[in-house]
């Protein structure tokens, strides 16, 4: 009898002991998501050719330090931010879009204080137009698979960060645009891929996006898959894994 009580305290310990173990693990998943690093997915084609359609990427939380959407469901009800910098023009971006309350992934295009304005396609900051070099022609596949031709360019910021743009044409809704004066404490953001992308330039849809809305910095890929094939579905990894596209840094 008193065998049998031994044995089911010790089942009963190893229960206890294995609750214990997942919750530390729960907890430590929580820490690592919401100050070091979070992962995201590209589900639109709003940042190719930089960020493709099915790429997993890891966002550094603590590059900018952290304010209310660095939290889960931004519970922590703070204005500002604490303990780190503050994006470069050029940078890729999380944040929260308050119009529409999702979470958007875009470049950092113009600081507070900055003009923006797109003229025949052409990006011009604070009154000069970013330069841009031809690549050349390609297709551009959408989320929905419709595909398109474009054409391809390397865009130079003003602080000499370069990056690919695509293009359907140079006289789209968003190519000839007004001046967007980038209020203080906000940031202009944009896709790379011009004509498929709502972004700053949309004004009710996303427009300025304030600093306390940044959730953190792309970094690095760590997986990717053709036409958004979820990861699990692991017996169509042959064939539609992007080998060349994972562990690298989302910057050329």
């Amino acid at each position: 009898m008193a065998e049998k009580v031994a044995k089911q305290k010790t089942a009963g310990g190893e229960l206890r002991e294995t609750i214990v173990v997942v919750v530390e693990a729960l907890l430590i998943a929580l820490v690592f998501r919401t100050f070091i690093y979070q992962p995201f997915s590209i589900p639109t084609a709003s940042m190719q050719q930089s960020m493709l359609i099915g790429d997993y990427f890891l966002a550094s939380k603590f590059a900018w330090g952290y304010g209310r959407y660095s939290f889960p469901f931004g519970i922590v009800p703070m204005t500002g931010r604490v303990f780190g910098g503050l994006p470069a023009r050029g940078d890729i971006a999380v944040f929260y879009n308050a119009p529409t309350g999702e979470e958007y992934v875009k470049r950092v295009i113009g600081l507070p204080g900055d003009s923006i304005q797109m003229i025949e396609g052409v990006l011009n900051i604070n009154g000069t137009p970013v330069k841009r070099e031809m690549i050349g022609p390609d297709r551009d596949k959408d989320s929905t698979g419709h595909v398109v031709p474009v054409t391809v360019y390397e865009e130079t910021l003003p602080n000499g960060v370069t990056h690919k743009i695509q293009e359907i044409a140079d006289n789209g809704p968003l190519d000839n645009t007004g001046v967007y004066n980038v209020p203080e404490g906000h940031y202009f953001m944009m896709g790379d891929n011009r004509d498929r992308s709502q972004d700053s330039r949309v004004l009710s849809v996303v427009g300025f996006v304030p600093v306390t809305n940044l959730i953190g910095k792309a970094e690095a890929r760590f997986f990717s898959m053709t036409d958004d094939i979820p990861p699990w579905q692991i017996w169509r990894w042959p064939g539609n894994l992007r080998l060349d596209r994972m562990f690298q840094s989302v910057y050329p």
